[in-house]
């Protein structure tokens, strides 16, 4: 079963690679969906696939790449939307 997470990460998540860092995990991992930046300095991850994925994700984003800090991470599902590759946004 094909879940959909959206994923707000929050710290220094912006100019350390984090968006590169996250669609190479997602893609390790078989995971499709999106990551952008925000306007606020956030991060936000669109994730899907099973549960373990989505978990594994989330776990992830706590660490990030080795230049960030993370402070938070927030998540919580949303509809599926069909996504076929993971990119960065």
């Amino acid at each position: 079963m094909t879940l959909h997470t959206t994923i707000s990460v929050t710290g220094k998540v912006q100019g350390v690679g984090y968006r590169y860092s996250a669609r190479q995990f997602a893609q390790s991992i078989g995971l499709k969906g999106t990551v952008r930046n925000e306007r606020d300095g956030s991060v936000t991850v669109e994730a899907e696939g099973s549960d373990e994925q989505i978990q594994l994700m989330i776990a992830w984003c706590h660490r990030g790449p080795a230049r960030a800090m993370v402070d938070s991470v927030k998540h919580f599902p949303a509809p599926v939307e069909g996504f076929t590759s993971f990119d960065i946004r």
